[in-house]
């Protein structure tokens, strides 16, 4: 999939961490104030990093989870321990830009005549203590994320898999047993969090994985050092070291790295990122389709369960207001479809636009004039209480009255997940037919809409089960077409992922977030 590499001159690494602590970045971005008025300035875009070169220490500031974290790849949930734990370890697949999956550790998979067994083939590659990963660790790390008493986020995912019905075949070889046809079984190698991790591996102070990085020192809360792993399957990054600093602090992530104290800011508002688009002291880079932006609206009761005022709904949103006013511009329109530009997505379906004449007739016809509905939102999300607010506005103009009702947000998914009847909602990256298990089967455990139509389940099951890919891709289409048509998401957007680097860091892919390229680094050098 990659390219060779050429033979590389290592620099040698220095042994000692440097890490920052929160105070150290907060004090810098007090004493930077007036750089960073500076960098807002304008001008030119700083030269480029140039072609791929080894060495150096890259320095990446993200938000963190505070003193209690650890390094088990299995509870990885935090943006900064999917990106820790993809640097150290690695999946047997994961998912490419367009949410496809693609083989990691798994050089390739077959599945039988029905569906209900899939054989894996293990490439080779070695941990980091020089142990070839064998079937058996897979079979294991699977059996470890599926442990009734235990609570990994990948195990719905994995639920699939008969456990008991599975088998090493020989040392590169596993055969899983599943207890349903399902076809889109690559998904479930690609879940978040399902790392091959060695064989009854537990004490992950000291984490040992098959990743580009190996480990050095770890600060929980703090700072993680890690050092280039030069007999990486994939080749040896360019980098020499590798050191993840925690900042929950927007601003002080940023001036960090104006101040030289970091290369890689994870993270950025679309206004902050607006503010230094054209600064030369960093780069912006925009990854986009990463964050699904929507409203939902609740099928099962009223108003939501008169179709006419659905689709009023649809009509009278501008969505392109939402995404300049609410985004800063960092994104594009949605479609109400899941997944623009991912595997399955539908774009044959027209483009909504707006039309108020159509709306204010569809608002008479559902007998809904003067309605007037709560909107749930909650400052849980970036943006979510601005969008709300924005989109009350545009509802008034065909005489619906919302009210914004701004909830508590440590507990806003819970609350709105079977309460209320509209809602803020947004989702990351997943392949479209996680979206649909997830969230729009009869049986989904977060249906929010609460969509419930037995003919889209029978098409799902259909979907999973049928081999040939353009008949499969059709089944998707027509699910898409009554989801489109019927459903309870008014999707108005989708948010770039936003992140800023020294001009001098070369490599960061602008890949949808919980990608396989998305906050990567063995592929990125410092120039």
């Amino acid at each position: 999939m990659f390219p060779l590499r050429s033979a590389r001159v290592a620099a040698r690494p220095s042994r000692d961490p440097v890490p920052l602590s929160r105070r150290g970045f907060l004090g810098l971005a007090a004493a930077a104030s007036a750089f960073a008025l500076a960098g807002c300035a304008g001008g030119s875009q700083g030269a480029g990093p140039g072609q791929p070169r080894s060495g150096g220490r890259l320095r990446a500031a993200f938000a963190g989870g505070g003193a209690k974290e650890v390094l088990d790849p299995h509870m990885a949930n935090l943006f900064v321990e999917a990106s820790r734990a993809k640097a150290m370890f690695d999946k047997l697949a994961d998912l490419g830009n367009d949410v496809a999956p693609v083989p990691r550790l798994a050089e390739r998979w077959e599945p039988n005549g029905d569906l209900t067994r899939w054989r894996i083939t293990v490439r080779q590659a070695a941990f980091h203590d020089g142990r070839p990963v064998r079937a058996a660790d897979v079979l294991a790390s699977y059996a470890r994320i599926l442990d009734p008493k235990r609570a990994f986020r990948a195990k719905s995912s994995l639920a699939v898999i008969d456990l008991a019905k599975s088998r090493v075949v020989d040392d590169r070889t596993v055969e899983f047993a599943l207890h349903r046809p399902f076809v889109e079984f690559p998904n479930v190698l690609a879940a978040f969090g399902a790392y091959i991790v060695p064989e009854g591996a537990e004490d992950f102070a000291k984490p040992v994985g098959s990743g580009p990085f190996t480990f050095v020192s770890f600060e929980p809360g703090r700072s993680l050092l890690l050092r280039r792993n030069p007999n990486y399957w994939e080749g040896a990054p360019h980098l020499d070291e590798l050191e993840f600093l925690i900042s929950n602090d927007e601003s002080a992530r940023v001036n960090a790295l104006l101040g030289g104290q970091v290369e890689y800011a994870h993270d950025l508002t679309p206004t902050t990122a607006r503010s230094y688009e054209h600064s030369d002291r960093l780069t912006i880079v925009r990854s986009p389709n990463s964050g699904m932006q929507a409203f939902t609206m609740k099928l099962d009761r009223p108003p939501f369960d008169n179709r006419d005022l659905r689709e009023a709904m649809f009509l009278l949103a501008d969505r392109q207001q939402l995404v300049e006013t609410t985004l800063s511009g960092a994104g594009q329109v949605g479609n109400d479809l899941f997944g623009k530009g991912y595997q399955y997505y539908a774009d044959q379906i027209p483009q909504r636009n707006r039309d108020l004449d159509r709306a204010r007739a569809l608002v008479r016809k559902a007998g809904a004039e003067g309605l007037r509905v709560k909107l749930d939102t909650s400052g849980a999300a970036a943006g979510f209480i601005e969008s709300a607010s924005v989109f009350a506005d545009q509802a008034r103009q065909i005489g619906l009255q919302i009210d914004v009702a701004v909830g508590n947000k440590d507990s806003f998914w819970a609350d709105t997940l079977n309460n209320g009847s509209l809602s803020s909602y947004r989702s990351g990256a997943m392949p479209i037919e996680t979206h649909i298990s997830q969230r729009l089967l009869s049986t989904s455990t977060t249906n929010v809409t609460k969509w419930a139509r037995p003919e889209f389940d029978a098409l799902y099951d259909k979907a999973v089960s049928t081999k040939d890919e353009a008949a499969r891709r059709q089944v998707y289409l027509d699910m898409q077409r009554m989801q489109h048509a019927e459903g309870g998401f008014l999707i108005w957007g989708f948010a770039d992922w936003l992140v800023a680097v020294a001009p001098r860091v070369g490599g960061v892919a602008k890949a949808p977030a919980n990608t396989l390229d998305w906050a990567r680094f063995d592929k990125v050098w410092l120039g």
